[in-house]
């Protein structure tokens, strides 16, 4: 079972930066389970779309919406996965998610295993 634990979100003016972070529980390891993470997010009344994804071997994609101002990272000794987001937009406002599997589903929000997000709120 994997189980993914987000932290990080919270308020900040436009232009401001937030690194989200995404724990893996103690009882999981970084096993093939997890060759593919992603971070997605959700806004009000708006579907879950995907904002950045990386792979076992370190390829990452973006949305267009995030390029440039975001980056995904891991860190495979601390069982983490990273999101930093720089020159954060009002539209940038939603819950975020972290997301894993053995498939490489991209940024298409398919994945199998899902943690409980983080209210990320940016204002103008």
């Amino acid at each position: 079972q994997v189980q993914l634990v987000e932290s990080g979100g919270g308020s900040v003016q436009a232009g401001g930066s937030l690194r989200l972070s995404c724990a893996a529980s103690e009882y999981t390891y970084m096993t093939y389970y997890m060759d593919y993470m992603g971070w997605f997010r959700q806004a009000p009344g708006k579907e879950r779309e995907g904002v950045a994804s990386i792979e076992y071997d370190g390829s990452t994609s973006y949305a267009d919406s995030v390029k440039g101002r975001f980056t995904i990272s891991k860190d495979n000794a601390k069982n983490t996965l990273y999101l930093q987001m720089n020159s954060l937009k009002p539209e940038d406002t939603a819950v975020y998610y972290c997301a894993a599997d053995r498939i490489n589903w991209g940024l298409w929000p398919r994945y199998n295993y899902w943690g409980q997000g983080t209210q990320v709120t940016v204002s103008s």
